[in-house]
């Protein structure tokens, strides 16, 4: 089995062939740093997330470097707006941006580089670009000369004399060309800079990347991956600067996820359709969110509402409901022989688990992937019974969570501000302590208990072979 992704470069899906056999060089593009990241931040987080996930899953050793920029106009400005030092600023929200990763699952990157700490790669990269004659300095500014690389546009594909025409950029009397762009900014009074060939400055934004790739994953990587919106400039200029420092291909390949939209229009504070993961988090759940997301191709843009949102939540939970009956009969069935008929079921097992791969292997398809995990979810309904052994059941179980832990389904997210968490510990006391009250007859200390229970978020069920709970 081969996967198959849609490369940008190309605009074509083509066969997964990493540059070194098993192991995979993967750079996706991180924050700027100076507030907390919005909804549509979550998506890219999310969609490479699962990338990265089911590579791992094939076998691939994974190399992720995910960046902070945390150097940029809009740090400084936030900082001078709310009189803070842009390393507060930097520090606090790189601890938040972390926190919301983690609150949606998403795996740590093998690094995560901060502009600021690799400021010797990044200056001797400009050097290099300098001294091959793709980069001119003026007034301690640097900038990259696109006329002299010739292959600019090839990923946006976008010409570069369509460019210069319909350009909306200023025009600097500094540069050559209206297209070259920045590549080391002189110091600004009051703002943070370094020292270089140039007189001390800063790095532009584009640069950092590149520079960041290289180091941590070489001069040629397999996947760079980001928002659709930084197709160009920015995914073009690295590629630009990169290989005409190198005189080798960036990327082998490129992935781009599409625009989330609010309620089918475009997010913008001034519609007042904006909104922080973190605020979404909170009234439905980062697991929830983390599931929305997956419901859809990472090519295909999404309309954010919250009946959509409710829609989700729905359609986990009964995800949620299966796994809890699964461990629920493997707790309380009683020890009996695998019958003939389960051992005809299981034979069956393996189609879901293909078509799951299908799915994935066609451009890392979350949503057919998700449908042949409610497949399952169908099967098991009907094949699993009160009488079922205890090897089916774990069986099946362990099929079922495989597949969801692909995708990074279950775990436990993060508790909503402020509700009382309750551990699973607690709850089996709490039922245990009812099930005492209704022997002894005491129902009002029995009601009391699952009331208790229900104001935690617990719901219960008596059945034949135990109390049933589930978190609501």
């Amino acid at each position: 089995m081969s996967i198959k992704l849609y490369n940008t470069l190309t605009r074509q899906k083509e066969e997964f062939e990493p540059v070194e056999a098993g192991k995979v060089k993967m750079y996706v593009c991180g924050p700027t740093v100076y507030n907390y990241i919005h909804i549509g931040n979550a998506r890219p987080y999310i969609a490479f997330d699962a990338v990265r996930r089911y590579l791992e899953y094939r076998g691939y050793d994974v190399d992720y470097v995910q960046n902070f920029t945390d150097v940029d106009d809009k740090i400084i400005q936030y900082a001078n707006e709310v009189g803070k030092t842009t390393d507060e600023v930097v520090e606090h929200y790189i601890a938040e941006t972390l926190k919301d990763a983690d609150g949606l699952n998403v795996k740590r990157a093998t690094v995560h580089p901060r502009v600021t700490e690799e400021m010797d790669s990044i200056i001797e990269m400009v050097e290099i670009l300098v001294d091959k004659g793709y980069a001119y300095e003026v007034n301690g500014s640097v900038y990259f000369d696109t006329m002299e690389w010739e292959n600019y546009g090839s990923l946006s594909k976008k010409i570069i004399e369509e460019l210069e025409m319909g350009s909306r950029i200023k025009v600097d009397d500094e540069k050559k060309n209206p297209m070259d762009f920045i590549l080391w900014k002189p110091k600004k009074e009051g703002e943070p800079a370094w020292d270089s060939p140039w007189g001390q400055g800063r790095p532009g934004w584009h640069i950092e990347c590149s520079a960041m790739s290289r180091k941590y994953l070489g001069d040629t990587i397999d996947i760079h991956a980001g928002g659709e919106d930084l197709v160009f400039p920015h995914h073009e200029n690295e590629v630009a600067q990169s290989e005409a420092a190198t005189g080798k291909p960036f990327s082998k390949y490129w992935m781009h996820n599409s625009f989330l939209n609010m309620d089918n229009r475009k997010m913008s504070k001034s519609l007042g359709n904006f909104f922080t993961l973190r605020e979404v988090a909170e009234e439905f759940g980062y697991d929830v969110v983390r599931f929305f997301m997956l419901n859809a191709h990472y090519r295909s843009p999404v309309s954010f509402s919250r009946e959509l949102m409710e829609s989700a939540k729905s359609s986990l939970e009964r995800l949620k409901n299966c796994k809890a009956n699964l461990e629920f009969f493997i707790k309380n069935n009683k020890e009996t022989p695998l019958s003939d008929k389960e051992r005809d079921l299981l034979k069956e097992l393996p189609q879901f688990e293909d078509n799951f791969n299908k799915s994935m292997e066609d451009d890392f398809n979350t949503a057919d992937a998700i449908s042949s995990i409610f497949e399952m979810v169908s099967w098991i309904n009907t094949n699993l019974t009160d009488s079922s052994s205890i090897e089916f059941t774990n069986k099946v179980y362990q099929e079922f969570i495989k597949l969801c832990d692909i995708l990074g389904i279950f775990y436990d997210a993060p508790e909503k501000e402020g509700q009382e968490g309750i551990s699973d510990e607690q709850v089996e006391a709490l039922i245990e302590k009812r099930n005492a009250a209704k022997k002894e007859k005491d129902f009002v200390t029995a009601d009391a208990v699952r009331d208790q229970l229900m104001e935690a978020g617990i719901a219960i069920e008596d059945t034949r072979q135990g109390v049933r709970w589930k978190r609501l």
